[in-house]
């Protein structure tokens, strides 16, 4: 089999997988995960045929995967992969560019500056602001946080590029009590430590009471949140940010899935003030729904994340170019950029609004049907996230657990205040009403039948 039939044969098996999304179980069965170690043993001394090899990944691997580019999946805020991306990412897996230089790939460069600039007016970014395309939101939070390490250290007069943090003024980090994981995990990562952060309380929704910010001394980091994991609920951008400054602190934005409400104009109030802040980070394989994995960090003064990020190698002397290695971790990485460009362009500024807009009224379909059968939402809901409780934690559970197995829809569970809860988590373009109606009914007949 020659390049072009092998190629034409992979393509019609990914259609073949794509056509038949919408009839098949959720998550895969016993069957096909038992089979999954068929693609294991030892490896083979010679070689096999390219066409055998991706063969044998289709027969045994597409029946093993999780459908969460189809419409009824909602679990962990998973987006799905627009038509125009996947299609994108084909092209730019052909081309196989390094996007750490503009030498190394003109279009790549050029296609991040472009999406930079589309960005900044869709997400209300202040006109200076720069970009670095990483891997996701746990490392578009470090990256972010890198920049903010630099700049609050640097205000004080120490180089932790230079020296580290062996003697360096320690750093007051503040968090929200319902600060993300990864968020932590990033803290913990460039060395400020994930026990060491002053906790604001949060209200009902799991917004940080701005009014109970404590007194902050420089050098200082105020971390927000827009788009609770649960609840979707986002903090007050504005009335922080307006303390942290006061008192020359830094402000990061955990925007994950949230900071896409501002492409919304129905929600952009949520995100208010939210372009007030020195440092954001997004993903794009949620809300935007390009293919894994594609994550944003978008930081006000991109001088400032440059020297955060500094380098020298006399073989990689740049001009004056925006390159994008100066803006990411890391130095060698894929074209990311070239799936947002064709997520971007092909829905407009009014379809990335509609299908923000869609799928939270996705969201509030699913709690009224739910609250109509009889059970409890916990949440306000804002965005595209929904909890409910069936009753006690071990009947919840219990609903949770049978929902996963049935294969109509996926739901991953949680604790919210203290209590287990499904969480409902709409961020597919590809969810119909059909969809949302389907999943409703499996849900409730498994409810009632627990």
């Amino acid at each position: 089999m020659n390049l072009n039939e092998l190629l034409q044969s992979a393509a019609q098996r990914s259609l073949n997988y794509l056509h038949g999304i919408g009839d098949r179980r959720v998550f895969p069965d016993r069957e096909a995960l038992d089979r999954l170690d068929r693609l294991g043993g030892n490896l083979p001394d010679l070689g096999e045929r390219p066409e055998d090899v991706v063969a044998l990944l289709d027969e045994i691997g597409s029946p093993a995967t999780v459908a969460t580019t189809g419409g009824r999946y909602f679990g962990f805020v998973n987006g799905a992969t627009l038509h125009a991306a996947l299609a994108a990412n084909w092209l730019a897996a052909a081309w196989d560019q390094n996007v750490g230089l503009w030498i190394e790939t003109p279009v790549g460069a050029y296609i991040e500056e472009v999406c930079l600039g589309w960005l900044r007016e869709i997400l209300n970014l202040p006109t200076e602001t720069g970009v670095g395309f990483v891997t996701g939101a746990t490392m578009a939070n470090f990256t972010g946080l890198l920049a903010a390490r630099h700049s609050v250290l640097e205000q004080v007069g120490w180089d932790v590029e230079s020296n580290g943090l062996f003697g360096a003024p320690p750093i007051t980090v503040v968090v929200g009590d319902e600060v993300h994981a990864s968020l932590l995990r990033a803290l913990s990562l460039l060395g400020l430590g994930r026990e060491r952060v002053i906790r604001v309380p949060a209200d009902a929704q799991g917004r940080m009471v701005s009014d109970a910010m404590p007194r902050i001394t420089p050098p200082a980091i105020v971390c927000i949140q827009v788009g609770n994991v649960n609840t979707g609920a986002c903090d007050r951008a504005g009335a922080i940010c307006d303390v942290a400054h006061d008192s020359r602190a830094w402000v990061h934005v955990d925007g994950a899935f949230g900071l896409w409400a501002a492409a919304d104009p129905k929600r952009k109030h949520l995100v208010d003030g939210v372009q007030k802040a020195d440092s954001w980070a997004t993903d794009c394989h949620k809300w935007l729904n390009v293919p894994y994995d594609s994550g944003l960090v978008f930081v006000r003064d991109p001088k400032t994340l440059e020297a955060a990020l500094r380098f020298s190698a006399a073989y990689l002397a740049t001009d004056n170019r925006r390159e994008p290695m100066r803006f990411t971790p890391e130095m060698s990485r894929r074209a990311r950029a070239v799936e947002v460009w064709a997520a971007l362009r092909s829905l407009g500024k009014r379809g990335l609004a509609e299908m923000i807009d869609r799928t939270c009224r996705h969201a509030q379909t699913f709690a009224a049907g739910l609250k109509a059968a009889g059970y409890e939402v916990l949440n306000d809901v804002v965005l595209n996230q929904t909890l409910v409780s069936f009753g006690d934690d071990e009947k919840t559970r219990k609903v949770i657990s049978s929902v996963q197995n049935d294969g109509t829809c996926w739901c991953g569970g949680t604790v919210w205040h203290g209590r287990a809860a499904m969480r409902i988590s709409v961020s597919s373009w590809a969810t119909t009403d059909e969809d949302v109606q389907k999943s409703i009914k499996a849900i409730v007949r498994i409810a009632d039948q627990c």
